[in-house]
């Protein structure tokens, strides 16, 4: 099994092909009539939304559960990661280690425990689902959706910690695009790489088109003026080694929208990336690895549809086909250029998914509707390996599993003004394939063998109040109890040998109570909650009684405790000045509680700042100028060193960023602007500084 990925990247340039579409949408934007684009919730692309709690906010105005495309263009967050980190409840991290990846905690909760979809579908790495969130783009999105406290069991199984859905955009009139591009720039103004982003589409009375495009090459990213090198560090300062990376996604739609109730969508996604893994600055040589993914590739076909059953009912459905191929390079050094060692190697992966959903909702009376859905999803994992010094390729190893859900909510209005939602679930795994190649746990020569197949199943079940006082007050209420099964690497990896398979692992449990509530005083929005979550059979990495010292096997032995509140707040103060903030606390205790003989490894909970706030203004001296001022601000979080003898607290920081944009004309807009303006030196994780200052200019046309 594998485990963990960077490769020399050529420099690109912006393609010639966008220069061309921003020249023909500037040529649009120059007619004295060009009308204005949707707002963000208009172009939504509804077939694919979630079950979230709360309305959308209004134009940059950021919730807790929705995040606008308004919002990530005007704070220039370009990825997931960077995204994600503007909302209360939400912090962004990074993986550290060899792979170096861009982490997203929802509430405390990590990338395992809390799934993420596009569009509805999930997107879902059957090996060890490590996914990194900064290879999604988010300048072709219309929408950032987080359940948290509540994720409905209606859109299907393994939301224990919540659940982050990715909303596409879809067209509203009958020709409609955008263009934008940014070039991005260094610590002192230098070239640091460009983002690129292109839509058009069409809207008519009973069909729709649109096609969408996003690009982000990243030469390089700058470390602090203040990052200070040691004697042996593996990284000198200035431009951050092996920082390069490339990503592109392209979205292709078209829907049929034969009456005011029925909608029937196809859909198609490819995004592309690769990426190099910065080294630990101050780790010796002998302990670094050098990783390379040459390619990081997502491919999703789906149809989407709504279908109205007379005046009563409504059938809603989801097919889909998934894909993901990635390769990880190991070198002998930092110069990717050999693989001559024993620890260099070549592991491929090679997935395949497909599934589907269906929802019926009936309204059993003109209070009380009911909701029944089922999900099918069957996941293909193939894997191989090439190793040196020998350069032999074992043969390919293939896992298949299918998961089933059947889901059921019922929604009462006991009153006009008082809902109260009921949902339970049952969700079952089914093991069909599980190989490895290697030697088997009975001994002999090494061969391909099969782990013992170890189904699992789990029931989830929740319920919820919301007063709806009036259309500026909202109050909720909710207990949610939910389970998710471990991966395939959780269950089988041996982890280059230090680790023993444990097919027979449980599914985690966490359940999560949530009040919270909203209300609008005029031009002013409140909105918050507190929040507990009880977190059962947690899995964790001990080393059983007999085992040799370094080695460790995944067990059920832990159990934590989550709990906190977020607050965000949004005002208008005039025509010319709004501002915005959020604030979050969280607090986790954890633990382990082991079987006699069972040795437990020293251990934290890792990622996740015990406060955290985002503060912004956005101003209009004229009505062509836009400033808009803003300060991410974060306490320390608990971090390891690379051999986890040792946890500390890092990653405390508070960073200005400033944007100003000037509106040329109606449609076309410029704008310049710098992040972490005053240079802070901050690393979220042992070893791995984060960016100082950079710079950015942007232009967009709309149309």
């Amino acid at each position: 099994m594998r485990r963990f990925p960077a490769s020399a990247l050529s420099m690109r340039r912006v393609p010639a092909v966008a220069a061309s579409l921003i020249a023909l949408a500037s040529a649009q934007a120059h007619a004295e009539e060009a009308p204005q684009p949707a707002d963000d919730s208009t172009k939504a692309f509804t077939l694919g939304q979630i079950v979230v709690t709360a309305a959308p906010a209004d134009g940059v105005e950021i919730s807790g559960e929705t995040l606008s495309a308004a919002a990530i263009g005007l704070f220039n967050r370009n990825t997931l990661d960077d995204a994600i980190n503007l909302m209360p409840g939400v912090n962004g991290s990074n993986s550290g280690g060899t792979r170096n990846e861009r982490l997203v905690f929802v509430r405390g909760f990590d990338r395992f425990q809390v799934p993420l979809s596009i569009d509805g579908i999930r997107v879902y790495l059957p090996a060890d689902n490590r996914l990194d969130y900064g290879r999604f783009l988010t300048p072709d999105i219309a929408q950032i959706q987080v359940a948290k406290g509540y994720p409905s069991v209606l859109d299907g199984p393994g939301a224990i910690g919540g659940a982050i859905n990715l909303v596409t955009s879809k067209p509203t009139r009958a020709l409609e695009g955008d263009v934008r591009g940014t070039l991005n720039l260094g610590r002192e103004a230098e070239y640091a790489g460009y983002t690129v982003y292109g839509r058009l589409g069409t809207a008519h009375e009973k069909w729709y088109a649109q096609v969408s495009y996003a690009r982000n090459f990243q030469d390089h990213w700058d470390l602090s003026g203040d990052y200070k090198p040691t004697a042996t560090s593996a990284e000198d300062g200035g431009h951050r080694g092996l920082s390069r990376s490339e990503d592109w996604r392209v979205n292709v739609k078209a829907g049929f929208t034969p009456n005011a109730t029925d909608e029937y969508a196809i859909s198609y996604t490819r995004q592309e990336g690769s990426k190099n893994a910065p080294l630990h600055v101050t780790d010796a040589p002998s302990s670094q690895r050098y990783w390379s993914w040459p390619y990081w590739n997502i491919d999703s076909l789906y149809f989407l549809s709504t279908t109205a059953l007379g005046d009563v009912a409504t059938l809603k459905t989801r097919v889909y086909r998934n894909t993901f191929d990635n390769l990880l390079r190991s070198f002998d050094d930092a110069a990717q250029t050999k693989q001559t060692l024993g620890r260099a190697f070549n592991s491929y992966y090679a997935d395949e998914a497909w599934g589907g959903s269906a929802e019926l909702g009936v309204d059993v009376s003109h209070a009380d509707r009911l909701t029944l859905a089922v999900h099918y999803r069957r996941d293909k994992h193939v894997e191989w390996q090439q190793g040196f010094p020998s350069g032999a390729t074992e043969p390919k190893q293939t896992n298949i599993e299918d998961t089933y859900s059947i889901a059921v909510e019922n929604r009462l209005m006991l009153t006009p003004k008082l809902t109260f939602v009921a949902g339970a679930s049952f969700d079952w795994r089914d093991m069909k394939n599980a190989e490895e190649y290697g030697t088997p746990p009975g001994g002999g020569a090494a061969r391909i063998f099969q782990y013992p197949h170890k189904n699992a199943d789990g029931w989830n079940a929740q319920g919820q109040l919301v007063w709806q006082a009036d259309a500026d007050t909202r109050i909720n209420a909710s207990v949610s109890s939910r389970v998710r099964f471990p991966t395939i690497f959780e269950r089988f990896s041996t982890q280059f040998g230090t680790a023993a398979s444990n097919p027979a692992l449980k599914p985690e449990r966490a359940t999560n109570v949530e009040l919270g509530g909203k209300r609008r005083f005029g031009p002013v929005s409140v909105e918050g909650a507190l929040f507990y979550s009880d977190v059962q059979d947690a899995i964790v990495a001990v080393r059983p009684a007999g085992f040799p010292s370094g080695t460790t096997q995944r067990q059920n032995l832990g159990n934590g405790t989550y709990y906190g509140a977020e607050i965000a707040l949004n005002a208008a103060l005039g025509e010319a000045l709004s501002v915005g903030a959020n604030y979050t606390y969280i607090h986790r205790d954890f633990d382990i509680t082991p079987a006699a003989g069972v040795t437990v490894p020293l251990f934290a909970l890792t990622g996740v700042p015990t406060h955290k706030a985002f503060l912004y203004a956005e101003w209009k001296p004229v009505p062509a100028l836009r400033i808009t001022p803003s300060l991410d601000i974060a306490s320390d979080r608990k971090t390891a060193n690379t051999a986890v003898t040792q946890y500390y607290d890092t990653g405390r920081y508070a960073l200005a960023n400033l944007r100003a944009d000037w509106t040329v004309r109606q449609g076309l807009q410029v704008g310049v602007g710098a992040r972490n303006l005053f240079d802070d030196n901050y690393a979220l994780v042992d070893g791995f500084p984060e960016p100082g200052r950079s710079f950015y200019a942007t232009a967009g046309v709309a149309f």
